[in-house]
Order: structure tokens, then sequence, then C-alpha cells
């Protein structure tokens, strides 16, 4: 689709457009230059601009549509934003019914598929085409004279919902598509939409960030995504499309259609589809296909979506059309699924969990399953809102997830297996801990415990605060926490620096050694940094990277009892719910004598570090870690950093000027890539760096 020669143009175009210097040239030359970055972003996932480039780019675009509303295209990139909610899904028919596969569970399966191919089309072997199965939502779109006219859900398989609207918020689908390159008029193509797993845990941190309820897994979330009536919700999800099959193929003059599907997914691919070209390997013979498909199981947890298995496909089109189908699959064609990572258990009781914020927490027991090799026997179930939306019962059969390292989830109960012994879950009014009544913010879903008091609470928040990543309290730890908790000795976060050490030698585990060791530990975290206690303290929403940033704003901490919440959506990273935790935090008395209690047994409350770094060989430089550096713990590094003058940025954004990677590197760096100004080194770079 776009030759070397040709993306070299399309990038002098852009940096001439990005310059001022073709503000006025044919603006059909600009739509096609944004369909290009959107190919090389969501397609092949190798930007060659910056998101700031390409909104520059963009808008560029939106206001001369707005000058000229009848230059407007349908295959304008700016088609694609949503616009409003959709007041119902018409019912729409495929051109051709969407089949299930036959599927497949070992070599046996494979073999006796093999078998039937090879005496149906009587060949001694066959060549096929192997490629993932995904695991997402299935749709249906048709494109009649190289623009997209239609985007429909499977559905029943012969007539499903069309979703065009929804279809046009996922990047990796174009508007366009030059079929006409290949003789073709109209095409109806198959594929599966699907949210990446980065994409699928940034969003579920964002929906408890927020109080609500996670999605279960990533093909939930795909599938429901398609059926969301308010389109720019559906653009916030970051939806992306794999289409791997041609349906129905209509010519006109001179058609050159490939023959083979290989053949037909690099056709999907030049024409702008993210199809499985790259995934995909053509096998003559049905062992080489078993080989590869055993293998490729072993590699799941190493691609950044999910599958549950593999396809396999007879590659020659024209022996498809003579194995033809059965009315319920193609014989051409074999799903083989991988080892199943649900059960199916049965829901016992809830207990109720109350966090060191107040947050109560219902976990679901429930009875041991094997999901994924590992025995699962208790499961987050989040909020109420989540137990209603799941229609959970007492003495439900319900289906267990567990895809990869994520953690287990409760994907549905079967209502139809109830027997009517099933009791309704009846969440708590009063904490289960203290008793005091609870209460559920109008723009959260998550009911707290909000008595300050709340044994609960006070226990959660020590174990925080000695914890290795706070004031770093070795040998206290979760277990002698609660032990001194419940003898009397330590009734709240400034009892840590006086425990009654006479009666602590009484117990059993504690000698000489081990208490002088505690004792030292104590001692040695009255000197943490300032940021540390920022981050031991447990204010709602601060974490290690928002600490670092409030400990660098002031000189004592409590100067924060000046600030008002608009002064402290002024510090670098710090929004409006983080600003508001931590300015009620600074005004509430409360906290305010816990602080001087901390002070009066000697913890730093002073900012030391303050000012005393610039001038660094990092001085005014931005870095983010990534990954798993050989050298230096992340911590140490980080500290490095700071002490050269530099900062530590909590993601990736354009204010991003180093962006260091070790190994097993994660999203970030992909996000790094699509920014042209932030410096990607490794560790030993970042070492030269210090000097």
């Amino acid at each position: 689709m776009y030759t070397p020669d040709l993306v070299k143009k399309l990038q002098h175009e852009t940096s001439q457009w990005l310059a001022g210097k073709k503000m006025h040239g044919p603006v059909e030359t600009l739509r096609d230059l944004l369909r290009f970055h959107e190919y090389r972003y969501y397609v092949q996932n190798d930007p060659l601009i910056s998101d700031f480039e390409y909104d520059t780019l963009y808008k560029q675009l939106e206001q001369y549509e707005k000058e000229h509303p009848g230059s407007v295209t349908p295959d304008s990139p700016t088609q694609r934003v949503g616009k409003g909610l959709i007041k119902d899904f018409p019912k729409v028919q495929h051109l051709v019914p969407m089949l299930s596969l036959d599927n497949s569970y070992n070599a046996d399966d494979l073999l006796d598929f093999d078998r039937k191919a090879r005496e149906l089309s009587g060949l001694d072997s066959i060549e096929y085409c192997v490629e993932p199965k995904f695991d997402g939502a299935s749709i249906s779109l048709i494109y009649e004279h190289d623009l997209l006219s239609r985007g429909a859900t499977r559905g029943d398989g012969e007539i499903g919902d069309e979703i065009t609207p929804n279809i046009k918020q996922i990047r990796s689908v174009p508007l366009s598509a030059k079929f006409s390159d290949y003789g073709i008029d109209q095409v109806e193509i198959r594929g599966e939409v699907l949210m990446t797993k980065n994409n699928f845990k940034a969003y579920n941190d964002a929906l408890m960030e927020e109080g609500l309820p996670p999605l279960a897994n990533p093909r939930n979330a795909a599938a429901g995504s398609l059926r969301i009536k308010d389109t720019a919700e559906v653009g916030r999800r970051n939806l992306e499309a794999f289409l791997y099959h041609v349906s129905y193929v209509s010519t006109g003059k001179k058609p050159s259609v490939p023959e083979t599907h290989s053949a037909m997914l690099e056709m999907l691919w030049n024409v702008g589809f993210r199809s499985p070209k790259k995934e995909m390997k053509v096998l003559k013979g049905i062992d080489a296909v078993i080989g590869h498909v055993q293998e490729f199981e072993k590699q799941r947890d190493d691609l950044g979506y999910e599958i549950d298995g593999m396809v396999i496909k007879v590659n020659d089109l024209k022996l498809q059309d003579k194995l033809g189908m059965t009315s319920h699959h193609p014989r051409w064609a074999v799903a083989f699924k991988f080892k199943a990572r649900q059960g199916t258990s049965k829901l016992l009781s809830v207990e109720y969990q109350v966090g060191r914020t107040g947050a109560v927490t219902p976990v679901a027991k429930i009875e041991p399953v094997q999901v994924g090799g590992v025995t699962v026997s208790s499961i987050s179930i989040h909020n109420e809102d989540y137990i209603r939306e799941k229609d959970l019962k007492l003495g439900d059969t319900i289906l267990i997830e567990r895809s990869g390292d994520v953690i287990p989830q409760i994907v549905k109960s079967f209502a139809e297996l109830r027997t009517g012994a099933e009791k309704k879950i009846k969440f708590p009014t009063h904490c289960p801990v203290c008793d005091s009544e609870l209460y559920k913010p109008a723009d959260e879903a998550v009911w707290r415990c909000v008595n300050i008091n709340c044994p609960a609470q006070i226990v959660e928040g020590i174990i925080h605060f000695v914890s290795k990543d706070a004031m770093d309290i070795r040998s206290f730890g979760e277990a002698n926490v609660r032990r001194f908790y419940e003898l009397g000795f330590l009734k709240d976060i400034p009892g840590v620096y006086t425990l009654p050490w006479d009666e602590i030698r009484k117990m059993d585990g504690f000698g000489e050694k081990s208490i002088a060791k505690l004792q030292q530990a104590i001692e040695d975290s009255k000197k943490q940094p300032l940021h540390r206690v920022i981050y031991a303290l447990g204010i709602r929403y601060v974490g290690e990277t928002t600490a670092k940033t409030l400990a660098n704003a002031v000189e004592h901490l409590l100067q924060f009892t000046d600030y008002s919440e608009e002064q402290l959506q002024q510090l670098e990273d710090v929004g409006v719910k983080v600003a508001k935790t931590v300015y009620e935090f600074f005004h509430n008395k409360n906290n305010i004598q816990l602080l001087r209690e901390l002070e009066k047994r000697g913890v730093q409350l002073n900012n030391e570090k303050k000012n005393l770094a610039t001038g660094g060989n990092l001085s005014g430089q931005t870095f983010l870690f990534t990954g798993t550096l050989a050298k230096l713990k992340r911590s140490a590094a980080e500290e490095l950093v700071e002490q050269n003058g530099g900062s530590i940025l909590s993601g990736v954004s354009a204010k991003l000027n180093y962006l260091v990677v070790g190994e097993d590197a994660g999203s970030k760096l992909e996000k790094a890539k699509k920014i042209a100004t932030i410096k990607i080194i490794t560790e030993d770079d970042f070492l030269k760096l210090l000097g």
C-alpha cells in the first residue's frame, strides 16, 4: 500500500504542512496524510509523528471543513468523531451467513479434520493457513466502491445489529480502502474487535480510580463496547480490530482477486486493515500444523491481546468452495482451542473487608477450583453494583475466568441452574468491624466507613505506614502490626515510635537480637525523606510519584495547610481529584494532630533535599523508568535522578525527556515511541548521563 518512496514523499508533505508552508494546499492531500498517519499508528504500530503533530494536522482539517462544510467526504478522518447517542441498532442481514467454526481440542481432532478434507478433495496433502483465534467480538463490514458502508455484529449468524457509528470509532478500521485496485466493487469482510491487555488494564484502573466496578475481561469489554449507544464512549475505550476473512466479493472490470486465503490477508493488509498477515503461517500437511499450534500455545501470554486458540484454514480458495459447508460450519476450517482458563464453582458466602481508606470490599468465598493452574477459593467482587450487575446470589453456580496473570474474576452466574434455595446477597448498611453506618458518595460505587477510629482502617493504615515503599521499617510486617494492635501495644500510627519494649520482651519470638533489629529500623525511619512520609500517610490517590511532587513543593510538610485546591492543581501531575483529597487531609484537625505527634517523636517533616540538587547533571530534566534494571533498583535509580537535579514523572507524556528502558519493558515503551521528543535510553546510557 505504502511503498518506501511514497512514505518518504508523505513524510515530506507532513513536514511542509506542519511548518505552515502548505496551509492552503489541496484539502484531500491533508486527508491522505492523516489517513497515512492513522495507518502507521493503529495498524502498523509504528508512528512517524508525535500525537501533538497529528493533532495539529487534524485541527487544520477540522477548521477547513468547518469553513467549507460542503467539502466534507464520508471517509474524512473527522467523520470518526462520536456525535451523540445512537437511538437504536437496526437489524441487518449479512450478505453471507456467519457460521461457527467446528472446534478441536487435541492432535487427534486435527488429524480427523485433515482426513475428511483429503477424502473430499482427493488430495494426498493439503496446504493450510494457520492464524490466531482472537478472543473478542465478531464483526462484519461491507465496503462499496472503496467506502465503508456498513458495520454489524454477528448476531445469530444470519442477522446482526448495525453498529456503523461505533465501528467508525475503531481507528484500525479504515473509512475507505482501495479495493478498486483489485477490481472489487463490493466486499464483505469479517473480523474481531479486541481490547488489548494494556488498554484493558488502563481502562479498568481508571474505572476503579472512580470507584466503579472493573470489567471482567478484555473479550466482554470489547463485546459490550460495540453496543454502547454513546459513540464518544466507544472511542474512549481504544478498541482495535483484526480483519481476517473475505466472505463476499463483487467485481467489476479486470478483477485481480487473490486465489488463496493467505493472499487475501495480504490484500487486506495492503489496503489498510490490521489483518493477521504477520501472525499467520502457511504450512504443508497437518503434521506441520499440529507442531505449530502446540508451539504457539506456549507463546499466548507474550501477545498483547487475548487469543483462545488457532484457526486452521484450507489455503486454496477454490478448494474451500469444493469442500463447502455444513449447516453449522465450513468443512475447510477448524478452530484448535487452547487449554481452558475457565472453571465453574459454587458461591458459598461473602465476607466484607475494610481497607485503610474505609472502602468496604465484598469477597466471594467459593468452592476451591483449579483455573489456569491456580487453585481459586476467594474472589473480590468489588462493590454492591458489581453484585447486582452479575446477578450473584449465595448458592449460585458461577463461571470463573483467569487470563494469564490476571486476578480471577467471576464472569457470570448460571441463573438457569438455580433451584430456589439460593439467597440474595445483602450488602451491609453498617461497618462489619466498628458497626458505624456506611456512606456512599454520589459519584462513587463504593460504600465507605467514615469512622476514622475504625479498628480496620487504623490497622491497615499502620500496615501501609511501616511497609517497604513507605517508611520501610524492616521486621515490623503485617503480622506484628496486627499482633501489637490486638494486645493494645499499638493504637495509632504515632504509636509505632512509643512501643512498650519491656512488654514485648516477654512475648514468644522476641529475643534481644530481634528487638534490637526492630528498634534500629524504627529509629532509622525517622530520617526517611519527606516524600516517603507523605506516601506513608496513605492519602487517597497519592502514590509514590505524586508524593515526590508534593514533597518538592514545600520546605515543611505542614505548609500544605496554607495551600488551596487551586494551588495544588498547579503542581506537576496533580489533578482535581488528587488536589481535593490532599486539601481535605491537611485541613482535618485529627490529621494535623497526627503529624505534630510524629514530629514530636522525631520523624522528619522538613524537606532537607529541597533546592539542594539544582545544578546537577540532570538539572531540569524529567525521567521515567520501565522494565527491570540490571544494575540498579528502580527506587535507587529514581533517587539518583533527584539527587542530580532531575525529576520523575508518573507516566509517559510530552513533558517527559527520557524513558530509561530495562528488560521486559511494558506499555510505556510503546507509548513513548509515538512521541518524537522523548529520548529512549538504556540503563547504561542513563549511568553515562550521571557522569
